[in-house]
């Protein structure tokens, strides 16, 4: 009998890991149902789905390994995260699927809730004034307008897996949809701005490196009381704070 391995859980969902196999437990069945959609839509290696029964979702796992993690060293090398970009490049230029993602939430909707979590996040007493104000000021570069594109939605490294300099795999498409491409890859290279050089490259074409740098600050400032509040640290050397603090 294989040993049953917690990958992650909290009071919204739960993947556990049997063998080869991932067991996604998920509240919130939309979530599962986006993430079968987006892996059957987009242009890129995404897991096989073994089968699925309310509320589980069982998937087989990847060959390779990520390139990290947060607050943790990158294992890959340059050419694998040149490898990275060029992927998510070919998931951006794919037809758009029928929905909006995490990644396309509107200007206005945006600025309305970074404003008031960077309230909450003062208030409470979790961040000092100032780190939230300069994040905030950096952040207004990343609401402009943008062109929809096919993104992931959480992008995080630990989601890239790749195999030599090749990506095997990319996992955990429930909040992906219509969004804007520039998140993605900030996502990606949340708190490993080493690399983002490298993913540039892989991606082939002009970044707005700005509105990378405004979405490190945004994203940061969104999840850092959830994360405190769902048992995660965002404290953590190289983690969310420290991204936030990078920008001063």
């Amino acid at each position: 009998m294989d040993e049953v391995e917690v990958v992650v859980a909290h009071s919204e969902r739960a993947t556990l890991r049997v063998g080869d196999v991932f067991l996604k437990v998920d509240a919130d069945q939309a979530r599962i149902d986006v993430e079968v959609e987006a892996m059957s839509l987009a242009p890129v290696p995404t897991p096989e789905v073994l089968w699925r029964k309310p509320p589980v979702l069982a998937i087989a796992a990847l060959p390779g390994t990520t390139l990290g993690r947060l607050g943790g060293p990158s294992t890959g090398s340059s050419a694998a995260w040149a490898a990275a970009g060029t992927a998510i490049r070919k998931l951006h230029d794919a037809p758009l699927p029928p929905r909006a993602g995490r990644a396309g939430r509107s200007i206005v909707a945006l600025a309305a809730e970074l404003d008031a979590e960077c309230e909450l996040l003062v208030t409470n007493g979790l961040l000092p004034a100032d780190l939230v104000t300069r994040n905030r000021q950096v952040a207004e570069a990343a609401l402009r307008p943008w062109t929809a594109a096919f993104t992931h939605g959480d992008l995080q490294i630990a989601h890239v897996f790749v195999e030599g300099n090749e990506v095997t795999g990319i996992i955990d498409w429930s909040e992906a949809g219509q969004g804007d491409a520039l998140y993605d890859l900030a996502t990606f290279t949340l708190g490993h701005e080493e690399h983002l050089d490298d993913v540039v490259a892989g991606y082939g074409t002009d970044i707005d490196l700005d509105v990378i740098h405004a979405w490190w600050s945004l994203r940061s400032l969104l999840v850092v009381r959830w994360l405190t509040e769902h048992g995660f640290d965002p404290f953590a050397p190289g983690c969310e704070v420290d991204v936030l603090r990078s920008r001063m």
